[in-house]
């Protein structure tokens, strides 16, 4: 009798504890968010080398395009036979072919690093959520063992089945089990909770 002036909401109770369940549940998420930026990190770090390797690469390109370009230029000053001209003219052409190929697959590695940029974002915003998660559940746990202490009941939560618990008596050192179909109205679970509770 002198919880009257402190009532609880059973229904708002047991579904804190519902939703409790369902978040500590899932914790595999959240170690398979870790395990994908690690892949992720691992990735990134593979395309930044193989980025500076064809950079390196199509520095050398441009240094031996320079040069055919030199030896074209120096060629025709020195007015050289024709068959030397062509061969060098088609070496140029093999070099900026190898240069427009390596500018491509930069490209393409370029997009890669920039999608990569896009997950690593995802699964940072996905690892604030589970955060914020991991608090909401620290903070159900809190309620629910007030409620507990409160009201004296503690649920069974493992069982979704049916509405489940225990009614702890410290006085008189008593515990009594009790268990209800989810088929009852929420009305009539609440009534029968309050006056276990009382």
């Amino acid at each position: 009798m002198e919880n009257r002036g402190k009532r609880v909401d059973v229904a708002k109770l047991l579904s804190l504890g519902d939703d409790l369940i369902g978040v500590l549940n899932n914790r595999k998420d959240g170690d398979n968010l870790m395990q994908s930026l690690e892949g992720m990190k691992t990735l990134q770090s593979s395309c930044e080398m193989d980025s500076r390797e064809v950079q390196n690469l199509l520095d050398d390109y441009q240094k031996r395009v320079d040069e055919c370009k030199g030896k074209i230029e120096k060629a025709k000053a020195e007015s050289t036979a024709d068959a030397e001209q062509e061969h060098l003219q088609n070496e140029l052409e093999e070099k900026l072919q190898s240069e427009r190929l390596l500018r491509q697959e930069l490209r393409i590695i370029s997009d890669e690093l920039s999608a990569l940029e896009r997950q690593r974002v995802s699964i940072e915003k996905r690892k604030e959520m589970i955060k914020k998660e991991e608090k909401d559940s620290a903070r159900a746990r809190d309620l629910l063992s007030m409620c507990a202490s409160v009201t004296s009941i503690i649920p069974t939560l493992d069982d979704q089945t049916k509405i489940s618990g225990l009614v702890v008596d410290r006085d008189k050192k008593k515990v009594e089990k009790f268990e209800f179909e989810k088929t009852l109205p929420p009305l009539e679970v609440c009534n029968r909770l309050w006056k276990m509770a009382q």
